[in-house]
């Protein structure tokens, strides 16, 4: 049995003054709206809205790609923003998904088998979305029709496969997004 893991929530601090949603102009304002959760605004929401266009742009892509609906389960797109975050080094996505992955399934034991290297006794379905996703975030160019065939041989389709592409492209623009902009640590 592998032991549960204890991921604390990270705090990401800015490198650049956030957005003062009290001093924000109306077009940060309505950016802000279409923020992925209903929690309070963040402060890497804050920091981002500096450019409302921009980031309402890349808010709307991954909210239709992290919560659409149909295609690819939730549980399995956090687990390949997982993967991609691990191979990206980026702590604070890592963590984060990890928790929404170990929410979704029910279960830390996926999580814990990563967390503690343990990757060998995952199932056949997350050890392949897993192993998709790190190959894929070292060099996606590399990724071959035997990485994609693997993904079919535990029972995805097509559009699950495409979803999971997404969801990890996405992280590996996010989690260089999130580098150049601030740093994570257990510091609040």
């Amino acid at each position: 049995m592998i032991p549960a893991v204890n991921l604390k929530p990270l705090h990401w601090h800015p490198y650049i003054t956030p957005v003062d949603v009290d001093q924000a102009t109306p077009a940060q304002l309505d950016a802000m709206k279409v923020t992925p959760s209903n929690k309070k605004i963040s402060e890497y929401v804050r920091t981002l809205v500096h450019d409302p266009e921009s980031y309402t742009a890349r808010t709307g892509l991954f909210n239709a790609i992290m919560y659409v609906e149909g295609g690819l389960d939730r549980a399995d797109r956090e687990l390949g923003a997982l993967g991609a975050s691990i191979v990206n080094g980026c702590r604070y996505c890592a963590v984060v998904h990890a928790r929404r992955h170990a929410q979704l399934a029910g279960s830390e034991a996926v999580v814990s088998a990563i967390y503690f290297d343990r990757a060998d006794v995952l199932g056949e379905r997350d050890a392949a979305i897993y192993h998709f996703a790190r190959r894929l975030s070292v060099t996606p160019s590399e990724a071959t029709p035997e990485d994609v065939a693997a993904l079919r041989a535990v029972g995805m389709n097509d559009q699950e496969i495409i979803d999971l592409i997404h969801a990890i492209a996405i992280f590996g623009w996010a989690n260089r997004l999130m580098h150049v902009l601030g740093h994570a640590d257990l510091n609040k």
